[in-house]
């Protein structure tokens, strides 16, 4: 399969480039651009970060292993290991933090969700966290089961923030940011107001939900610099491999897949290899443009695959 790369460039180009928003009269706003170049060498090769979940069968937890092995080799900023609601699931994630330690020393940053947990729960869960050397932690709202009866002791995400950021205070605390809104969010406006309560909650750093419209991810950075918020908003990276999964993932989520890009995922829906090629090439070239413009973090959805996010990384860095 043949891509044109200066097609995808023009697609994936973002309207307002730095010399766009020097022409912009917005006194009032702080700029992407400057945002940006404030916060990073773009000479520079950028932090990469990979999210596991934990493996439910004894191959699974095989493969992973070497899974994490390759993914390694580039030397990652951490691994994050994410959390289910109850049970068993939340065991796991302490499993497989323990299950990695002992084949890397990359650092781990666990999920923690607020679905049907309390707070002894979760400062057990830290105290167990830290002798483990754990110095880093994501906490998300989560999605109730349709089971679940304990609804818990925090409502929302902010809450746990607040809680952790009180008892653990040299503990660095990962939101997350939807550049998109939220799903379960009414509008914009209120998702954002949100993400500013997990900040001033005391959240130090944010990962984005997945997208492919790059413009999405500037305008979230633009509203929240407009609300004084300056901490770092690392893109969420999902590769392309799968046609159907995508769709769901999408679904769920709330991310848009650009019409240009979902047309010709139909038409490699059952060619495989293209679709993989095709999905490489687009994700490169959206890290490429957001590098341009001065991202240096990415966090990559590896699906506890090491490719194609490695050959994505190779081409980035």
């Amino acid at each position: 399969m043949s891509l044109d790369m200066k097609n995808i460039l023009t697609h994936l180009q973002h309207p307002n480039s730095p010399k766009d928003y020097q022409e912009v009269d917005e006194p009032d706003a702080i700029k992407v651009s400057e945002y940006w170049s404030r916060k990073s060498n773009q000479s520079q090769s950028p932090n990469i970060s990979f999210e596991l979940f934990p493996p439910r069968s004894s191959s699974a937890k095989k493969s992973l292993k070497k899974v994490c092995q390759e993914l390694s080799t580039i030397n990652p900023e951490y691994f994050s290991v994410t959390f289910g609601a109850l049970g068993s699931s939340q065991n796991d994630t302490l499993d497989t933090i323990i299950d990695l330690s002992k084949d890397t020393e990359i650092p781990i940053t666990p999920h923690l969700t607020c679905t049907g947990i309390d707070t002894k729960q979760v400062a057990d869960l830290l105290d167990e966290y830290i002798v483990r050397g754990i110095k880093q932690i994501m906490v998300l709202k989560g999605d109730y089961p349709k089971t679940i009866i304990k609804k818990g002791d925090f409502a929302y995400a902010n809450e746990m923030v607040e809680f952790i950021k009180e008892n653990y205070l040299n503990m660095d605390i990962l939101v997350a940011a939807y550049p998109e809104k939220h799903p379960h969010s009414s509008c914009v406006r209120k998702d954002i107001d949100f993400f500013v309560e997990k900040v001033n909650a005391g959240a130090d750093k944010a990962i984005t939900q997945y997208f492919y419209n790059i413009d999405a991810y500037f305008h979230f950075v633009d509203e929240i610099q407009k609300r004084n918020i300056d901490i770092p908003i690392t893109p969420g990276i999902m590769p392309i491999t799968n046609y159907d999964q995508l769709m769901h993932f999408s679904k769920i989520c709330g991310a848009e897949i650009p019409a240009w890009i979902l047309n010709k995922l139909k038409l490699y829906k059952n060619d495989l290899n293209s679709l993989i090629e095709f999905g490489e090439d687009v994700v490169s070239e959206m890290c490429l443009k957001l590098k341009d413009n001065g991202v240096s973090n990415f966090h990559f959805y590896s699906l506890n695959k090491a490719e194609p996010t490695m050959s994505i990384v190779k081409r980035i860095t």
